[in-house]
């Protein structure tokens, strides 16, 4: 028999835990010839802010070791041409998509949720409120727990769907920012969103993106996330969509183990476009050579050196 892969998330079934970061797949169509997505668990769309957004200018990414920095300033088609050009694609999908939000004001979280409930089509709300490389909003509203708890609680009255906030890492306490975001109303968490990180090139001496300091993702930030998920699923009972570094099904494996429900691939996308298709299959293998029947089997199942 096969092992259950299927996990639930506010009142959502997920197919499988394996979802693809926000701002790594595009808007879903853009990876349709390249993988089945209706194998995944869920898609997360790009960040959709009230206004259409060009983004910093390029230089807006490079690689570092173990990773990469980018700054894209939150670049894209704003929630008119969204709900236009993008949903009636999305919503042939047989798989849950979840609209990732962005703003600069509280007022553009809630107009922006206000109209994607008018619309329908979808699934999940994931509010950003932990993006570095934008001038204004984004990160600001998550690293105040109190912001944390105003922005949700606002967006809560404009949509049914269950709400996901997504945690920046580059705070004092990431718990603290799990419990303001489950208090205002949070059906889960997903963290980590990027840290904070330069790179300068020692030719022209210059930052090698044009933003000066950009988000680090891959690799090279997956002890962080995987302590910091772990950390949130000893103090507060809620569930977590487990980001940061996943590029195989044994990175898969020890998100879970520390307490990730449902997962993120990111970096890994630009990489292998497969690398979700793969971690799904390599979920299942695991649990076969386990011996064990459903993914709850390893969820928070870590065990600590005494």
């Amino acid at each position: 028999m096969k092992p259950d892969l299927q996990i639930e998330i506010g009142g959502v079934t997920w197919k499988n835990p394996v979802s693809v970061a926000s701002g790594t797949f595009g808007y879903g169509e853009e990876f349709a010839n390249l993988i089945d997505l209706n194998a995944l668990g869920a898609i997360v769309t790009k960040s959709i802010t009230m206004k259409e957004r060009p983004g910093h200018p390029p230089p807006r990414t490079c690689e570092t070791a173990a990773g990469m920095l980018n700054a894209i300033g939150l670049a894209n088609v704003g929630i008119e041409r969204f709900i236009d050009e993008k949903i009636p694609f999305l919503k042939k999908l047989e798989t849950v998509i979840i609209v990732n939000v962005a703003g600069s004001t509280l007022f553009e979280y809630v107009e922006v949720c206000r109209l994607l409930e008018k619309a329908g089509h979808f699934d999940m709300i994931e509010l950003n409120v932990s993006c570095p490389n934008v001038d204004e909003g984004g990160m600001e509203f998550g690293t105040d727990a109190t912001s944390i708890i105003k922005v949700i609680g606002a967006v809560r009255e404009v949509t049914t769907r269950p709400i996901i906030a997504k945690l920046s890492p580059n705070v004092t306490s990431i718990v603290d920012m799990a419990r303001a975001a489950k208090e205002g109303g949070a059906v889960a968490v997903s963290m980590i969103n990027t840290l904070v990180g330069m790179s300068v090139s020692i030719h022209d001496w210059q930052p090698r993106l044009t933003n000066g300091t950009g988000g680090l993702s891959g690799p090279a930030i997956k002890p962080v996330a995987v302590a910091m998920v772990h950390k949130v699923a000893s103090a507060v009972d809620i569930p977590i969509i487990g980001i940061g570094g996943i590029s195989d099904t044994a990175d898969a494996v020890e998100f879970h183990l520390v307490g990730a429900r449902g997962l993120q691939i990111g970096t890994a996308n630009f990489v292998n476009p497969d690398t979700s298709m793969t971690i799904i299959k390599g979920l299942s293998e695991y649990l076969k050579q386990r011996k064990l029947a459903s993914i709850h089997d390893i969820i928070g199942k870590v065990q600590l050196r005494s």
